[in-house]
């Protein structure tokens, strides 16, 4: 069946949510909208959405090639890709590798400081809350997941850390820490929302140059081109 893109469903801080003509499928339009803590800065990126839609499918196709279900079917176009139809975990899945960001603040690691244990950590996917840092048991008593469900996620977002850490690394770049959501499509439990520099940190393994949002939360400039080079680095072209 040809999927035909119907009627708007959502729209989140990065992204368009359509229906289609086939139940089991999404229609999904990246953006150029740019938020920081937790929508209090709010700004424009040029080109964001192109870049993430091209560099979140090279990373969903390279973790698919290694064993690694996500919901993406087909990148469309620049800015569009078709996508299964999830019922999203509300639990967000950050990964860190290297102290950064809210880890340093919290626990006072300097950043860059390398962990000597992969930390997993958990946020409720709540903005009226403001994302909230919850572990097992809340997770548990909000009736967010099963803990099946928990282990399996836990399970996976190690190893898409594995597989996306050496992969980064032949491209010069340094996997500080990233975030994953999960959603349920068919009573599976799926790889879903998107792998970018929005959802990443990126780090020059030798300048230490930071390739990702930061770049727009701090106020550093060469967003955009920081975005270019990313996906320069990972397919060849910065377009």
């Amino acid at each position: 069946m040809d999927v035909q893109k119907l009627e708007h469903l959502y729209e989140g801080k990065a992204k368009k949510v359509y229906k289609t003509n086939d139940p089991d499928l999404y229609w999904i339009e990246y953006k150029d909208d740019a938020t920081a803590f937790n929508g209090e800065k709010k700004g424009t990126i040029m080109n964001k959405g192109v870049l993430n839609n091209k560099i979140s499918t090279h990373f969903f196709k390279l973790l698919e090639s290694k064993g690694i279900t996500s919901h993406l079917v087909r990148q469309v176009n620049d800015r569009e890709q078709i996508v299964k139809a999830v019922e999203i975990i509300l639990v967000e899945v950050v990964v860190r590798n290297i102290a950064a960001g809210s880890l340093s603040k919290r626990i006072g690691l300097p950043e860059g400081t390398m962990l000597p244990k992969t930390v997993l950590e958990y946020y409720y996917k709540d903005d009226a809350l403001g994302d909230p840092l919850i572990n097992d048991y809340h997770i548990q008593t909000l009736n967010l997941a099963t803990p099946e469900q928990m282990n399996y996620i836990a399970d996976v977002a190690l190893k898409v850390n594995e597989i996306l850490r050496e992969y980064l690394r032949d491209k010069k770049i340094d996997l500080i820490d990233f975030k994953l959501e999960f959603g349920t499509h068919k009573g599976d439990v799926i790889l879903a929302d998107e792998i970018s520099p929005d959802t990443c940190r990126f780090w020059d393994v030798e300048t230490k140059e930071k390739l990702d949002k930061d770049r727009f939360r701090r106020d550093m400039g060469n967003v955009e081109e920081a975005y270019q080079e990313v996906l320069k680095r990972l397919t060849g072209s910065a377009e």
